[in-house]
């Protein structure tokens, strides 16, 4: 096999094998957050709920932004943050908000869109 040839060759498996291992360390932590997010209906419209370190942040309908903290329960999950309470078990959640429950309802794993034009 001539230099040249071999060159042709093994650059561009080393830019392969480069960009592999500088996979984007952005997309993983979205890949992650992702694991622990779930999209709900609330009277007909999207939540959408993120659990992370004692805490349920959600994006409610109307793009306004709550932190529920968590409470100690016998079973289940159970999160408030003093004016609104999320608790259920499993993706059977319920939402109280001034005395009145709701269920939050088809609650499933977030999916991550890809970009535009991909």
């Amino acid at each position: 096999m001539s230099r040249s040839l071999s060159r042709s060759i093994l650059l561009p498996l080393a830019a392969t094998l480069a960009l592999v291992a500088c996979e984007n360390p952005q997309k993983k932590k979205e890949e992650e957050l992702a694991k622990n997010t779930y999209a709900c209906q609330l009277n007909g419209e999207r939540l959408v709920v993120r659990f992370v370190e004692g805490e349920a942040r959600m994006l409610m309908p109307g793009a306004q932004r709550v932190t529920l903290y968590q409470l100690p329960t016998a079973s289940g999950v159970r999160y408030s943050n003093g004016q609104m309470e999320m608790r259920g078990r499993g993706t059977e959640l319920q939402l109280v908000v001034d005395g009145t429950t709701t269920p939050l309802r088809d609650c499933e794993p977030y999916a991550l869109l890809p970009p535009p034009g991909k």
